[in-house]
């Protein structure tokens, strides 16, 4: 069976994918509508307009921004969606969303002008997810260097760790990214307990 075959076994991640990309080819051509669906710490902070946290991943700053997360959300979603089902897989795509949010709205905080956009967290969160259930399975690092998923996970959490706490202005949000991947962690560990220690014992094998 192949992606697309599955992606159509896979409703939630099939109208993830058509709302983002929707959503932002229209708002690459309406500065508007961006502007009212962007992570707006100012806005949220004056007016309440915390819908923006959710939102806000549904749109992106540009072509290449909106395919590398959803290249990410085409590669990770059915498999989770099929292994956990609609509903638990919608609630782990939308709690690491909303950690990502949060965690930005942490950090940046006392920055009303930092704004925001993309669906990083949600997709960190996928990955961090997709690594305790297939910790052997490869990842392509810049669609190149291969990688266990357990151990893209620890160097993906490290390095934004390390990014967000030094306050890098590279135009990558990188508190996004820890939030949704550590919420990632989290939901898999509250719902699935029995998944870390099967986790551990498989990377143990694999070694032995």
């Amino acid at each position: 069976m192949g992606p697309l075959d599955l992606l159509m076994l896979t409703p939630a991640s099939l109208l993830l994918l058509l709302a983002n990309i929707g959503l932002s080819i229209v708002a690459f051509n309406d500065e508007a509508l961006i502007g009212r669906l962007m992570f707006d710490v100012g806005r949220m902070r004056r007016h309440g307009e915390w819908y923006r946290m959710l939102t806000s991943g549904f749109v992106h700053g540009g072509p290449l921004h909106l395919a590398v997360n959803m290249l990410g959300l085409f590669s990770l979603g059915p498999a989770l969606e099929l292994g956990l089902g609609t509903g638990p897989f919608l609630l782990l795509y939308v709690g690491s969303l909303l950690a990502g949010s949060g965690w930005s709205l942490m950090e940046h905080f006392r920055d009303p002008g930092y704004r925001a956009v993309g669906a990083s967290g949600a997709i960190s969160g996928l990955a961090t997810a997709f690594a305790i259930f297939a910790p052997l399975e490869m990842f392509l690092v810049f669609f190149v260097v291969p990688m266990p998923a357990f151990l893209f996970a620890i160097v993906y959490i490290a390095l934004s760790a390390w990014a967000a706490s030094a306050g890098r202005q590279d135009g990558v949000g990188h508190a996004a990214h820890l939030g949704g991947a550590l919420a990632g962690v989290a939901i898999v560990c509250i719902g699935w307990p029995d998944a870390p220690r099967q986790m551990i014992e498989t990377i143990m094998g694999a070694l032995v």
